[in-house]
């Protein structure tokens, strides 16, 4: 084969890419429009935890009450409602430079925007990726862009409303009488969309780890026998962020995901058809 005959197999395949990212882009953007109407709706969800009022408080203030009831002695003398006791504080983000809320507004709508025409995305990776495969395989693009967005949507949904509440609750736990929070709104959703982005990945596991199975390329006791390192490589992702409350709320869906992908690989993995040996005459 000549030099010229490998190039241009090459350069076709970057023109297709080229094709479906160009209409990835485009989707977003468009996405990005729908999304830019209900973005301060978005902004004001993600700043609930401020308040310190979270799923947490109502958690304890449950058991707290059972303790009052059981042992109100005990409950008495170790003051365990006092931080029950302390009214809502008021907070609010700040912004430190021009234009810097309206650049936040664009990135909420960038990510939403996202997020809604991600059956888009995942139909224009099927489209680039079909060509090599079967016509039996091709036939799966519907289950797959079903369960890849609604994947990502679970763990970005997963993240919001139970691990965000809690990194929040953690930082705001610091305050002190010579100790404020003061958020700044870039930092702040910036933290928290990369989070969604993160956790919107880790729950893409299992549905990578069904299609290599579907297709081969890996299997359940290949996967079985790496946990110790989807164990160290949990910890060195988690290990990015700074603080440790964060690691831990990344490190453990990853791995969890990681096992969810091995059973995934042993219930819906490609079966070896069992080799028939002929008796002899």
């Amino acid at each position: 084969m000549s030099s010229d005959e490998k190039v241009l197999p090459f350069l076709e395949h970057l023109a297709e890419l080229r094709k479906r990212l160009i209409v990835c882009v485009v989707a977003i953007i468009i996405g990005m429009g729908v999304a830019w109407n209900f973005s301060n709706d978005l902004l004001s969800f993600v700043e609930k935890p401020l308040t310190g009022k979270t799923y947490l408080t109502e958690m304890k203030k449950s058991l707290y009450g059972e303790l009052k009831k059981r042992y109100p002695d005990a409950y008495k003398r170790y003051k365990i409602g006092e931080e029950l006791a302390v009214p809502e504080k008021t907070r609010v983000l700040n912004y430190s430079a021009p234009l810097e809320p309206f650049f936040v507004q664009c990135k909420i709508s960038m990510l939403a925007g996202f997020v809604i025409v991600l059956p888009v995305i995942f139909h224009q990776f099927w489209l680039f990726v079909a060509p090599g495969m079967t016509r039996k395989e091709k036939r799966l693009v519907v289950p797959f862009v079903t369960a890849a967005s609604l994947s990502f949507c679970t763990g970005a949904l997963f993240f919001l409303i139970v691990i965000w509440p809690v990194i929040i609750n953690f930082s705001l736990s610091y305050e002190a009488a010579g100790l404020q929070s003061w958020f700044n709104i870039s930092a702040y959703i910036n933290f928290c969309l990369r989070l969604i982005l993160i956790f919107g990945g880790i729950f893409e596991l299992p549905i990578i780890s069904l299609l290599l199975a579907r297709f081969g390329i890996v299997n359940y006791r290949m996967l079985a026998a790496r946990r110790k390192y989807a164990l160290l490589a949990s910890s060195i992702i988690a290990a990015f962020h700074a603080d440790l409350i964060t690691m831990f709320v990344i490190m453990i869906p990853l791995y969890l995901m990681y096992e969810v992908s091995i059973w995934v690989a042993l219930v819906f993995g490609k079966k070896k058809k069992p080799v028939m040996v002929e008796a002899a005459e």
